[in-house]
């Protein structure tokens, strides 16, 4: 699939589970990296990083399945799932001398994966990732009530619109156009394929946490975190600043490192790209 609207083409294969996952695959290079978006969005995410990162490897994006242009069924939508997933995409592909960047939720998935799979990449970038911040029985009722509660006065596309733009510092009018798009996508498909699939993501963020295991990753990790992002901390349950749920994160794993970038929000790679990308390149190419 490849439109005068979009640069990079999309592909389609199909997992061992039957799901066709789409994907972009542009560059080429002696190391590969391989993009995870976050809850609800799409592979083209990462348009920016791409750009800024093909000239020197070679760049996949996927669409998780339930998203984007992939497959959507009755899936479970979970961290082991969609992790299993991403595994069979790698064996699938071959993927070798690997770098996984995970943004958000896709770097709880990433770590998933590698708790799961040790050997599965040589590297890890985590951009703004879920799995740092914690939360118990409680907080995890308070967390769901909320969103269930604020969903309940609004659509689906407006809980979708509000959520990328208050992911930004200073919101860039070309998003308009990549919400649109996913709107459009979502049009497509049956509302409640829509539901299944954010409430799937977000109880198993929640019921699949990481943190106690994050000392068992063993790759060189970069960690990169915009200082001013509105989604991690949740700050009614947590009233803390997304540089202490960072640190906390970064000082349970061996080999990892971070990186905050200023005047940031969540979707750093998008807000930041430029910084974003030469962190990727220095870190990848060492």
């Amino acid at each position: 699939m490849h439109t005068t609207q979009h640069k990079y083409a999309i592909h389609k294969l199909t997992l061992s589970n039957g799901c066709k996952m789409a994907y972009i695959d542009e560059g080429e290079g002696d190391q590969t990296i391989l993009f995870i978006h976050g809850l609800a969005t799409y592979a083209r995410s990462w348009n920016k990083n791409i750009e800024g990162l093909k000239d020197k490897y070679r760049c996949i994006a996927i669409d998780l399945p339930g998203n984007g242009y992939s497959d959507r069924g009755d899936f479970p939508y979970s961290m082991e799932f969609f992790a299993g997933c991403i595994y069979d995409f790698i064996h699938k592909l071959g993927l070798k001398r690997l770098c996984i960047i995970g943004h958000s939720m896709g770097g709880q998935i990433a770590l998933t994966l590698l708790i799961n799979v040790p050997d599965a990449a040589d590297k890890l970038v985590l951009c703004a990732p879920a799995g740092f911040e914690t939360f118990n029985l409680l907080e995890q009722n308070l967390y769901q009530s909320s969103i269930s509660f604020a969903d309940f006065f609004s659509t689906e596309e407006n809980s979708l619109r509000q959520s990328i733009r208050s992911s930004f510092y200073h919101y860039p009018a070309y998003m308009e156009e990549m919400i649109d798009e996913l709107v459009n996508i979502m049009h497509k498909h049956p509302t409640r394929q829509y539901r299944s699939m954010v409430d799937g993501c977000i109880t198993g963020m929640l019921n699949e946490p990481v943190f106690n295991k994050l000392h068992s990753i063993h790759q060189k990790t970069l960690v990169l975190f915009g200082e001013r992002d509105a989604l991690i901390p949740n700050r009614l349950i947590h009233p803390v600043t997304t540089k202490h749920i960072a640190e906390a994160g970064v000082a349970q794993m061996p080999h990892a490192i971070l990186k905050l970038i200023p005047c940031c929000g969540h979707f750093l790679q998008l807000e930041k790209a430029t910084e974003v990308n030469a962190a990727i390149d220095k870190f990848v190419s060492e």
